[in-house]
């Protein structure tokens, strides 16, 4: 494990955390708007959230929309993620399908990372993540609550077992009930950084409670940080132009 993940000229687990901005178009033609319009915002890393597509069930249609997105935005760190309906995404597949798209995004080499979630099962993620690092692609290894935040015990051992399988970023989100929640998810997030600084977390609380997690990474030990365009993936993320002078503002007191 090294403690930064270098993608493109983007250093994530060095400075301020990166801010990555999801794409979430349905068609083809939204996606290239999309990925038009990101040129001209501050933004370091971009997250195609590929379960929005609305021919994400054909992966020959899915390889041609990420060939084209890469043709616009050559220079950017790209993530590819699907991200299942029980983890808050817009639909379900096989866990066969998830594994078969993923594989097939990898070996395209057009994705720099591959988000493979936790809970698929260790049988599908471990040789995902292996098969990702074969063709050159780290992996982000994610989980996502919407309903709660665990103890701190458990989002720690979320992280460890993300850490056991091979991800390079190991990645969870979890929704508040209050501000106890967010403390929670902060002091996880510092726990993992003390215990395992040669890796890189990206952690976070949604809603508006959690947006205090947003753009506090630097203190705490996040790594990568979520900003809107034009349509928020997950609640609580803030537009990108407002989140990188929040992340410059706590930088500068550091």
């Amino acid at each position: 494990m090294t403690s930064t993940v270098k993608v493109k000229q983007v250093t994530i687990g060095e400075g301020m955390p990166k801010i990555c901005v999801p794409m979430v178009g349905a068609t083809t033609a939204e996606l290239k708007e999309e990925a038009e319009a990101l040129k001209s915002l501050d933004l370091d890393v971009v997250e195609w959230r590929v379960d929005f597509f609305d021919q994400v069930e054909n992966i020959e249609a899915v390889k041609a929309a990420l060939a084209d997105i890469r043709n616009i935005i050559p220079d950017l760190p790209l993530v590819f993620t699907f991200r299942s309906a029980k983890e808050g995404g817009e639909k379900e597949i096989t866990t066969e399908y998830y594994a078969e798209l993923n594989r097939a995004a990898a070996a395209t080499g057009l994705a720099d990372i591959i988000d493979v979630e936790l809970f698929t099962g260790d049988d599908t993620v471990k040789p995902l993540v292996d098969y990702a690092h074969q063709q050159g692609a780290y992996v982000i290894i994610s989980n996502h609550d919407f309903h709660k935040t665990p103890p701190k015990a458990e989002i720690v051992s979320r992280l460890e077992k993300a850490r056991e399988l091979g991800g390079d970023l190991p990645k969870i989100a979890l929704m508040p009930a209050d501000a106890g929640d967010v403390l929670t998810l902060i002091e996880a997030t510092y726990t993992m950084k003390e215990k395992y600084p040669d890796c890189p977390v990206i952690t976070m609380s949604m809603a508006g409670k959690g947006m205090i997690s947003r753009i506090a990474g630097e203190v705490f030990g996040s790594a990568l940080t979520f900003g809107s365009a034009k349509k928020a993936s997950a609640p609580g993320q803030i537009p990108v132009s407002e989140l990188r002078t929040a992340l410059e503002l706590v930088h500068r007191s550091l």
